[in-house]
């Protein structure tokens, strides 16, 4: 018997990062010499569903680019994952999404984001046959928050309306706006502390107040509340009480992708249908891994070198 492939749908940002390496960042009216350039595809809807990809999922990403180089290259890097660019849609009087980031000789780096195409992202894209085909069909669908309110909410309805396990990255949406109340009908919410602290509108700086926060939000109709903690680990939070999930123990190199990894894992490990607690432990070691490598999207994990952490740590 054919072993069924989990599918994911992922509804997330998409961007082009050019990096210019020069040996201090300029100020205003100056101009200084750079001496590296990279220009890569990334964004957290495209991280998350390379990461699903990687652990050995069938994704769709629902996302929005132009038809210009830009849009080229990011469906060009989707494709070289495996990832199902049909829902990628195209906005023709908007750029690209493009973050520019200038890198000094310390490290030290500033960035500038043009949202471009990310904000043309509408209901009715999400409403769509081709769309509402791909999530009936789907155990996950995985969404982004740092996308227009009303597509954030028409694609946690549609999910719902198909009865699908929703997990919400909340990004800073929350930063920003009003919380949708479409946010409290997810079934897993997983925001870090400082996320969670701006959603329930209140102050966090430790494990119980975390706990609490999340007993709040699950009270407000949130199934599941994952507070992602750092090196303290995740607050796995549901209508049974909490859970503390250690985190790994790694040489720390650079966080750039660690969320993205997590949010990705965690909507794979769902997906074949492993308990939120197992799930957790999954994406945690996901993130742990994306920690201990420079980069963003080559920091991302394969399920083979997340099982082995997972088994070494045993």
């Amino acid at each position: 018997m054919a072993v069924r492939i989990p599918r994911v749908v992922v509804v997330g940002a998409t961007y082009v990062d050019m990096t210019v390496r020069c040996g201090r960042i300029p100020e205003a009216g100056q101009t200084v010499i750079g001496s590296g350039f990279s220009c890569t595809a990334t964004g957290a809807g495209l991280n998350q569903a390379i990461q699903a990809a990687l652990c050995g999922c069938q994704v769709h990403l629902v996302s929005k680019v132009c038809s210009d180089i830009f849009g080229q290259v990011v469906k060009e890097n989707l494709a070289s994952f495996g990832v199902n660019t049909e829902l990628l849609y195209t906005a023709q009087a908007k750029n690209t999404g493009v973050i520019v980031t200038l890198v000094n000789s310390e490290g030290e780096n500033g960035s500038c984001i043009s949202e471009g195409a990310n904000r043309a992202l509408m209901p009715q894209d999400i409403g769509c046959d081709a769309v509402e085909q791909a999530v009936s069909t789907a155990d996950v669908v995985l969404i982004h928050g740092q996308l227009p309110s009303d597509a954030v909410s028409a694609a946690i309805k549609m999910a719902n309306i198909h009865r699908k396990k929703v997990i919400l990255d909340p990004g800073d949406v929350v930063l920003t706006a009003e919380v949708p109340i479409d946010f409290f009908s997810v079934n897993i919410l997983i925001p870090d502390l400082r996320e969670a602290a701006e959603i329930a509108d209140v102050g966090a700086e430790n494990i119980h107040e975390a706990k609490m926060i999340g007993s709040d939000l699950v009270a407000r109709g949130i199934e599941c509340v994952v507070v992602k903690m750092g090196r303290r680990g995740c607050l796995v939070i549901n209508r049974k009480g909490g859970e503390h999930i250690p985190a790994f123990s790694i040489d720390l190199v650079d966080q750039t992708c660690s969320g993205d990894a997590f949010a990705g894992a965690l909507a794979a490990s769902v997906a074949v249908g492993d308990n939120i607690e197992g799930a957790v432990k999954f994406a945690s070691a996901a993130g742990a891994l994306a920690c201990s490598r420079f980069g963003a999207q080559d920091s991302l994990p394969k399920k083979e070198e997340i099982i082995e952490l997972l088994q070494q740590s045993d």
